[in-house]
């Protein structure tokens, strides 16, 4: 990522449906997103918030599995070349086959993964897998993590450090948590890959403020809200395209 901040932007694949989807990520991308995270729908979700929880639900009501999240890419690969990382509750991967899942991701472009339920003593064969595709299993910190735990994920994460600034889940806040630069500057001592923040990320101030000690941000519920609220695909990508441009040039100008 050199020395510039990434903006990392987080919708749920399938809300309302896939080929809004495709729509979205195009504004997304065009609007300055360096990463985009899929979200793989899941009915029993371990960390979302309320407004994520509604999307997976849009999502699953309008049909939207993993293997059609797969062709999605695939075809999204076409036109587009922005990394793109799927967030998935290992579940669907248990079922999919976690080495089939592996190639059949590879094979259509997707470049990462996050499994926020699957700690990385119980990630041995997926990682396994990954490391030998070239698919980076990306895992999660977060302020209750130990010294001994971030050194774990400081050697087997890939890609980069999710951080989860706050205990709880996602969710629009107002403010970043405290001590938070210090958490950050701590796990940077440990790990030279890009320690990016994520939960709570909800408008351009809070993200300037983040990348003054990490490397990025991720901004979830922020841009799910937008989604959801407009149901004219007009008005919906036109505050799309207003928000992640904002908040691309507040990290891009804050140092």
């Amino acid at each position: 990522m050199e020395n510039r901040k990434a903006l990392v932007v987080f919708i749920t694949a399938g809300d309302p449906d896939l080929d809004a989807t495709k729509n979205i990520l195009d504004v997304i991308d065009d609007s300055g997103a360096d990463i985009i995270e899929l979200g793989v729908p899941f009915s029993d979700p371990l960390a979302d918030g309320p407004i994520i929880q509604a999307s997976a639900l849009r999502a699953l009501k309008s049909g939207t599995t993993l293997r059609k999240i797969l062709s999605l890419v695939k075809d999204i690969r076409k036109n587009r070349d922005l990394p793109i990382v799927l967030m998935t509750s290992f579940n669907p991967v248990f079922v999919y086959g976690e080495k089939q899942f592996v190639e059949d991701a590879v094979s259509v472009g997707v470049d990462g993964v996050i499994v926020p339920d699957l700690p990385p003593e119980e990630s041995i064969e997926l990682s396994a897998c990954a490391e030998k595709k070239g698919l980076d299993v990306i895992h999660l910190l977060a302020p209750t993590s130990p010294d001994e735990r971030i050194h774990m994920i400081a050697k087997q994460s890939r890609g980069f450090i999710y951080y989860v600034s706050l205990t709880g889940t996602t969710g629009v806040r107002t403010q970043l948590a405290d001590g938070l630069r210090n958490r950050v500057a701590s796990i940077k001592l440990k790990s030279d890959l890009p320690v990016l923040i994520g939960f709570g990320i909800s408008n351009p101030d809070l993200a300037r403020e983040a990348v003054k000690f990490s490397d990025g941000v991720i901004v979830g519920s922020a841009v799910v809200e937008i989604i959801e609220k407009n149901s004219d695909s007009i008005q919906r990508n036109k505050k799309l395209a207003d928000f992640v441009t904002s908040v691309k040039q507040a990290i891009s100008n804050s140092s």
